[in-house]
């Protein structure tokens, strides 16, 4: 689908026609719709047609009048199916002579504010709007940091009591979601720095006071992944060593339960051989053999009460 937008009082809307447009928006468009795109603005085929791998690089890239930015963009897959809750996908950018486009192949709400209307006003170049997703790209990657930190904490919680491997799975789930993350925001933090250093940004006074700030939201974003992701490599070995040791005391519970059943058992083996026993002519006898399996077995529970097996 295509989107066309123009700047009215520093806000983006609708555009009925692509010619008055500032901004177009391609998401996850169609081989017709990528392909009139590709050649109504004479674009490289591949500044669009890469978008489709999930895995596309960031990069930053020129052409004879174009220029195209890859971002990594934070995803949130809400179906249960698949395999990580977060992950990363590419955001194409791609500046010509007299507009922005940008194409999307997989759904993410960076550009939801602007698509939507909802964005706050500012002098919009295409300078100035690019710095801006970039920014609200760090801050979508904040916040899903921030969500995958309270997963993890539920998680914790759950696996104080467990014995099971699930909790340990989501918990790897989630490690690989910071994995995404970290690599993404390090690739996003290179193309920054490429840009700050070019040309085309220089045309925008204000975008160049504007992209250090963007820089440092993107260096904190990468500070708190990596610490979000060694609590979590550290909490996940931990937690199996947990998993372990719970399993241990349940183990060690159920064999001090096992012998202490096997006494009353061995002694109703061997009263019940037809063999000359003790007590077999006492009228008592049922009550002293009972007797002494009870005996012997709440003996045999306050030693183990006393070295802690219960």
């Amino acid at each position: 689908m295509i989107h066309s937008f123009k700047v009215v009082q520093q806000r983006f809307i609708p555009a009925i026609t692509m010619d008055e447009a500032f901004w177009i928006h391609l998401e996850n468009p169609s081989p017709e719709e990528a392909q009139k795109i590709i050649t109504r603005f004479d674009l490289e085929e591949d500044f669009i047609t890469d978008l489709q791998d999930a895995d596309e690089n960031a990069r930053l890239e020129w052409d004879d009048k174009n220029m195209l930015i890859i971002l990594r963009v934070p995803i949130y897959y809400k179906h249960r199916t698949a395999s990580v809750s977060f992950a990363t996908a590419p955001l194409g950018i791609i500046a010509t002579p007299d507009k922005l486009i940008t194409v999307s192949y997989y759904d993410n709400e960076v550009l939801t504010q602007y698509l939507d209307g909802k964005h706050r006003s500012f002098p919009i170049t295409q300078q100035s709007f690019l710095l801006n997703i970039n920014l609200r790209t760090a801050i979508y990657y904040l916040k899903f940091l921030k969500e995958i930190n309270r997963r993890t904490t539920q998680i914790e919680n759950e696996l104080h009591q467990s014995m099971r491997n699930k909790e340990l799975i989501r918990l790897l789930r989630m490690e690989k979601s910071l994995v995404f993350f970290n690599t993404s925001l390090k690739s996003n933090e290179i193309i920054l720095e490429r840009l700050q250093r070019s040309r085309w940004l220089h045309n925008d006074p204000e975008a160049e006071d504007m992209i250090d700030d963007v820089i440092i939201e993107n260096k904190q974003t990468i500070e708190m992944a990596n610490i979000y992701s060694s609590i979590l490599s550290g909490m996940m070995d931990a937690f199996a060593s947990i998993i372990s040791n719970n399993l241990n005391v349940v183990m060690k519970f159920l064999t001090s339960i096992t012998i202490i059943l096997a006494l009353p058992t061995l002694i109703a083996s061997i009263y019940g051989m037809n063999v000359h026993l003790p007590f077999q002519e006492n009228s008592y006898a049922f009550a002293i053999v009972m007797g002494i399996s009870v005996m012997l077995s709440i003996g045999l529970v306050l030693v183990f009460i006393r070295k802690k097996y219960f």
